[in-house]
């Protein structure tokens, strides 16, 4: 078992799992013509739940035929390797540092369709690896391999990893938990990723106090355009 609580793989007529398939209706509907296979996920600070919504996103991409693999940029605090009880020895960073082929460094999750590549030994430069030659090498045969490759990131205030990686994928998807994040910091988290160069695909409201569930699961809205 998920060391992650999978509940859009767990409990598919939870009102949960079916947000996150309007999410994934959305990025489709926002490809209209436009490559969209490289998405990061982020979020403002730690511990708005941007982890389980990649996670999850994940799975209903591969509910719908698609394969997907789940990849780990938070090289600080890698969480992907416990959400899915996979080794961590080898990873992101071997790929990047050591040139080991993605081939090897990739690991089937006991979900169909579902690969990962977790983040791997953490290296004392993360910043400096995702911003390497080798990491945009990295994401290219990725894309070439899989119909979506989902990137799991660091928060944006505290390091500038996010930032990095929004310019080499598709598109960005930023997780804000209501009532924890104030509305200027949510600006500013956008002004950070829009000077970057992101391609800001929406916002998923996270935490959202269910009047019949109260807190018990985090409830995910679907993804709404971001404001110019």
């Amino acid at each position: 078992m998920e060391g992650l609580n999978l509940i859009a793989h767990n409990d598919l007529k939870n009102p949960a799992t079916e947000a996150y398939r309007v999410i994934r209706t959305s990025i489709q509907f926002a490809q209209a013509g436009k490559e969209l296979k490289t998405l990061a996920v982020t979020s403002c600070m730690p511990n708005e739940g941007k982890s389980i919504t990649v996670a999850n996103l994940a799975v209903v991409l591969t509910q719908a035929g698609k394969s997907v693999l789940l990849l780990d940029c938070d090289m600080r605090n890698p969480t992907v390797h416990k959400n899915f009880n996979l080794s961590n020895k080898v990873g992101l960073s071997s790929c990047i540092s050591m040139g080991t082929a993605l081939s090897d460094a990739v690991q089937k999750t006991s979900i169909e369709g579902l690969y990962a590549l977790t983040g791997g030994v953490i290296p004392p430069n993360p910043s400096e690896l995702l911003g390497s030659e080798q990491m945009k090498n990295v994401l290219q045969r990725a894309k070439e391999q899989y119909d979506y490759v989902l990137i799991d990131t660091p928060p944006v205030m505290p390091v500038t990893d996010a930032l990095i990686v929004s310019r080499f994928v598709d598109g960005m998807i930023l997780v804000i938990a209501s009532a924890e994040v104030k509305v200027e910091m949510a600006r500013d988290v956008k002004n950070q990723l829009v000077n970057a160069g992101a391609n800001i695909l929406g916002v998923v409201l996270n935490k959202v106090r269910s009047e019949h569930h109260g807190y018990g699961y985090y409830y995910y809205y679907g993804s709404k355009e971001a404001e110019k």
